[in-house]
């Protein structure tokens, strides 16, 4: 297996800035706007943008996480079955702006799953989508991020990993992982 850094931790922290200027451009005083967080991966970036637009802003805006495993298309088709993560979302989405983010923006699959569980909490006036990392030439279904960090040219063997500081971890970064063939 290889694995190749394609996003160093420094620049990784200017994406983080350039994707919250953008939607402080797009949504203003954040009165009517939204933030949830794809479960599992997609919370750790939605709390860091959270903690940055705060510090930029200085508003409080109201941020939920969302749980799309019984969404999921492929959800009786695994042999094994799929862990559930909490979906906490403590406001209304009706007729509020409402931005998903997730860390990897793949076949699109968990998007749709995504939109379909949000629906159940009401009817967004607006919604757009965030990622860090956009996969390209792979997806299944007409999705768009409205917000990227980076395109990334990948192929379907590969993997792109968000690191995130942690104990395992020294700092944040982004890995591109190839499975490598044996001869």
């Amino acid at each position: 297996m290889q694995k190749r850094l394609i996003v160093p931790h420094a620049l990784l922290r200017i994406m983080l800035q350039r994707l919250c200027h953008q939607l402080i451009e797009a949504h203003g005083d954040f009165s009517n706007t939204v933030l949830i967080g794809l479960q599992p991966r997609g919370k750790f970036l939605a709390h860091r943008l959270h903690k940055l637009l705060q510090e930029i802003t200085g508003k409080n805006i109201p941020l939920g996480l969302l749980d799309t495993t019984f969404y999921r298309d492929d959800f009786r088709r695994r042999e094994s079955p799929l862990a559930a993560n909490a979906t906490s979302i403590d406001f209304l989405v009706e007729n509020k702006n409402v931005v998903l983010i997730d860390d990897v923006l793949f076949t699109g699959r968990s998007v749709r799953a995504a939109l379909d569980a949000m629906i159940a909490f009401g009817r967004p006036a607006h919604v757009e989508l965030l990622v860090l990392i956009d996969r390209r030439y792979q997806r299944d279904l007409p999705i768009e991020a409205t917000y990227v960090g980076q395109r990334v040219n990948s192929l379907a063997t590969q993997k792109v990993l968000v690191e995130w500081q942690s104990p395992e971890s020294a700092e944040d970064a982004i890995w591109l992982i190839s499975k490598t063939e044996e001869v």
